[in-house]
């Protein structure tokens, strides 16, 4: 499916805007991202993100710079597509990577890019995922107690935070405990569902045992009015993203 066609598509199932893999844009020319940008918006929404994979802990210097560099390229074409946001990451856990020289690098890299992000325009939120697709390796910062670290010792810049509902819990852990160490600093939330605490597996979003109604409480408390976007990892094609979103929203709005 064309990324104009998934737009169209989520626009008919009444979505209000849509985010994407950095993987899909297939150039960063300015003459395809402004023809892109037009081929979505005709569906009558917007891209809100693109999901960036920076990976500042290679044990490489070198490797660390050009994914910066790449990132400021990334930003660049994201205010060409009118994109706000920007998922980061800490980067890969390389197994030459030492813990305390991966959460340095990371919080270097992290704060270096937070800081270009201000000359762009672009909001960066960080995210601790799980196992990336394009990645070889887990997320360094997949563990939650270096996720909370590198999360402090960024919390002097301009650096959001992506919370997403599942990831937490394929690690093993309370996300609700996660969520109150972060919730000042959220900016953009990615609901996904898993099957069982500590798995890696994917349901459609409302069957799995992500409690969706504690977490969206706690967001509405502390007066979240951003972005829930549908992170549909199901398999399940069209119907399993109309069915989740027809989840989330009631969720939502039925959450006090």
């Amino acid at each position: 499916m064309s990324l104009a066609g998934f737009a169209g598509m989520a626009a008919g199932m009444s979505a209000d805007g849509i985010d994407i893999s950095a993987i899909l844009l297939k150039s960063r020319d300015h003459d395809y991202l402004r023809r892109l940008r037009g081929e979505i918006e005709v569906s009558g929404i917007g891209l809100t993100l693109i999901c960036g994979y920076t990976d500042f802990t290679h044990p490489d210097p070198a490797v660390r710079q050009r994914e910066l560099d790449d990132l400021g390229s990334l930003m660049t074409a994201a205010s060409v597509l009118g994109a706000t946001y920007i998922r980061v990451t800490a980067g890969q856990a390389h197994p030459e990577t030492a813990r305390q020289d991966g959460i340095n690098w990371a919080v270097e890299g992290l704060r270096r890019a937070a800081d270009a992000s201000e000359q762009h325009g672009i909001k960066l939120v960080y995210e601790n995922h799980s196992k990336p697709v394009v990645w070889d390796y887990y997320d360094f910062s997949f563990p939650t107690d270096i996720f909370l670290e590198i999360a402090a010792k960024t919390e002097d810049t301009s650096l959001g935070i992506l919370f997403d509902t599942a990831n937490t819990m394929v690690y093993g852990d309370d996300p609700l405990a996660v969520l109150e160490r972060v919730l000042p600093r959220v900016e953009y939330v990615h609901a996904a569902d898993i099957a069982e605490l500590g798995v890696l597996k994917h349901v459609v979003i409302g069957t799995g045992v992500v409690p969706f109604g504690e977490i969206f409480s706690r967001l509405k408390r502390a007066g979240y009015d951003g972005w829930v976007s549908i992170e549909e990892a199901s398999h399940t094609g069209e119907a399993g993203v109309k069915q989740a979103i027809a989840f989330v929203r009631s969720a939502w709005n039925k959450t006090k």
